[in-house]
C-alpha cells in the first residue's frame, strides 16, 4: 500500500474516533472548572496521548504491543470516576490514581487471565451500567448550559441541545458506513456552526491559542496517591482490560492473526504503560476503541501501516494548540446533546452485556440487581454510608467501587463457591466485540 492511500485511510480512522477522543477532556475539564487555556492543553495532550498509546499497541515488541491494527483512546467508563476523584480529592489524586492503576496493570498483565474469572459479563455489565447511569446527569446538566450557568435551562440552550441530538439521530438513521460512524462528530460540527450564527460561540480561545507548543509532564500539578482513588481507577482498568480482550480476539479473527496468552499480556502491558504515560503528562488512561474495529471491517483494509499513520497524525495534532482550541469553542449545550446520545449508549452497552446473563440464571439477576442498585444509589446519595469507619468508607463512598465490589463478591457467592455450573466466563471472547459494536463509545 502506498503512503497516499495509507494516509487517506488513516484520516478515516482518525475521524471515526475523534469525537470520542475530544469529548472526554471537554467533559472532564468542564466538570472540574478548567479555563479555556487549560481546556486547550487538556484536549491537545489527550489527542497526542491517543496517538502514543495507539503506536505502543500497534507495534509488536518483546514486552509491549499486541501488533494488531487497533486504535486507542480514553474510555467513557473512566469519565465519571475521574470527575468524582477530581471533585473530592483534587487534580493530583486523579493523576496519581491513573499512574498507579497503570503500574498495577503492567504488573498483573502476565497473569490477568487468572484474574479475569472474577470479571465475567455479569460483573463487567453491572459496572458499565452503573457508570452509564452515573453519566446521564452530566449530559442533562450540559444540555441546560452547564450546572451553575446564568442561562441554565434557557430556550436557546435546550433548542441547541435538542438540535444536536436530532441531527445525530437523522445522520445515524439515514446514512451508512463511514458517515454513520462519524455521526456524533458531524452533529457537533453542524450544531456549532448553527450556534455561531446565533452568537453562542466564543472564538477567542482559538485566536489566543498558539500554533505550536511543547507538552510538559505534570502540567496541572504533582500527582498524589489516594488509596480510594487508586482502587476506583484500578477497577475501571480491569473492566477495560476485559473489554479489550474481546477487541483483541475480534481483530485476531478479522486479520487471521492468531494470538496467545503472551500476545494478550503484551497488549495489557501496553495499555498499562499508556496509562502511566498519560498520568505523567496529565492525560487519561487509554484502552481500545471499538468503533475503529467496525471501520476496519467496513473498509476491509487490515494493514497495520494505516493505523500507524493514524497514530502519527494524532501525535502531530497534539502539538498544535490552535486545532485543540477549535474543539473548546463547542457550546456546552451542543456537547450536552451529543453526550446524551453517547452516555445513553454506555447504559445500553451495560444492558446488552447483562441481558443474556440475567436470562441465564436467577442468581445472575440478583447479582446485577443488587450491584447496580447499590452502586447507582451511592452515586446519587454519596453520604449514605458516611457513618462507617474510614477503612470501610473507601469501598462505600464511591458508587463505582461500591457497585463493582458488590458485583464481584455476589458473583463469587452465587456462581463460584460450591457451584458446579459452567465457567462464569462462558462467553467466548470473539463474541464480546458485539457489545463494543453496539456501544461505539469507547
Amino acid at each position: 500500500m502506498n503512503n497516499a492511500k495509507a494516509t487517506t485511510l488513516g484520516i478515516q480512522h482518525l475521524l471515526a474516533m475523534y469525537a470520542g477522543a475530544i469529548l472526554v477532556p471537554l467533559i472532564i475539564g468542564g466538570a472540574l472548572g478548567f479555563d479555556s487555556s487549560q481546556m486547550t492543553y487538556l484536549v491537545a495532550i489527550d489527542i497526542m496521548m491517543c496517538g502514543i498509546a495507539t503506536l505502543l499497541q500497534v507495534m509488536r515488541g518483546k514486552a509491549f504491543g499486541i501488533g494488531l491494527p487497533v486504535v486507542l483512546g480514553c474510555t467513557f467508563t473512566a469519565v465519571f470516576p475521574i470527575i468524582a476523584i477530581g471533585t473530592d480529592k483534587g487534580i493530583g489524586a486523579i493523576y496519581g490514581a491513573i499512574i498507579a492503576s497503570g503500574i498495577i496493570v503492567v504488573l498483573i498483565s502476565g497473569f490477568f487471565g487468572k484474574l479475569v474469572k472474577f470479571f465475567p459479563p455479569v460483573v463487567t455489565g453491572s459496572v458499565v451500567t452503573i457508570i452509564g447511569i452515573s453519566l446521564i446527569p452530566v449530559a442533562i446538566n450540559n444540555m441546560g448550559g452547564g450546572q451553575g450557568a446564568p442561562d441554565f435551562g434557557s430556550a436557546s440552550n435546550i433548542t441547541l441541545a435538542m438540535t444536536t441530538l436530532v441531527i445525530i439521530l437523522l445522520i445515524y438513521r439515514f446514512s451508512t458506513g463511514f458517515t454513520r460512524a462519524i455521526s456524533i462528530l458531524l452533529g457537533l460540527v453542524i450544531s456549532t456552526v448553527i450556534a455561531a450564527f446565533i452568537g453562542k460561540v466564543d472564538f477567542s480561545p482559538v485566536v489566543d491559542a498558539s500554533w505550536f507548543h511543547m507538552v510538559q509532564p505534570f502540567y496541572f500539578g504533582t500527582p498524589t496517591f489516594d488509596i480510594g482513588a487508586i482502587i476506583t481507577m484500578t477497577l475501571v482498568a480491569m473492566v477495560s482490560l476485559v473489554e479489550s480482550s474481546g477487541v483483541y480476539f475480534a481483530l485476531s479473527d478479522i486479520t487471521k492473526q492468531k494470538i496467545d496468552s503472551k500476545d494478550l499480556a503484551r497488549g495489557y502491558r501496553s495499555e498499562g504503560l499508556a496509562s502511566i504515560i498519560g498520568g505523567i503528562f496529565n492525560a487519561f488512561p487509554y484502552t481500545t476503541f471499538s468503533q475503529n474495529v467496525g471501520l476496519l471491517k467496513m473498509t476491509g483494509v487490515k494493514e497495520r501501516k494505516v493505523i500507524i499513520f493514524t497514530g502519527v497524525m494524532l501525535v502531530a495534532l497534539g502539538f498544535l494548540p490552535k486545532v485543540a482550541a477549535l474543539t473548546t469553542i463547542i457550546p456546552t449545550a451542543v456537547l450536552g446533546g451529543a453526550m446524551l446520545a453517547m452516555f445513553g449508549m454506555v447504559v445500553t452497552q451495560g444492558i446488552t452485556m447483562l441481558a443474556p446473563e440475567i436470562s441465564l440464571s436467577p442468581e445472575n439477576a440478583m447479582v446485577a440487581a443488587i450491584s447496580v442498585g447499590l452502586g447507582a444509589g451511592v452515586v446519587f446519595v454519596p453520604n449514605i454510608f458516611a457513618v462507617l469507619p474510614e477503612g470501610v468508607a473507601i469501598l462505600t463512598s464511591n458508587g463505582i467501587v461500591c457497585g463493582s465490589v458488590t458485583a464481584i463478591v455476589l458473583n463469587i457467592v452465587f456462581n463460584m463457591i460450591g457451584s458446579k455450573k459452567v465457567d462464569p466466563m462462558h462467553t467466548e471472547a470473539p463474541e464480546m466485540i458485539d457489545v463494543a459494536k453496539v456501544a461505539e463509545v469507547k
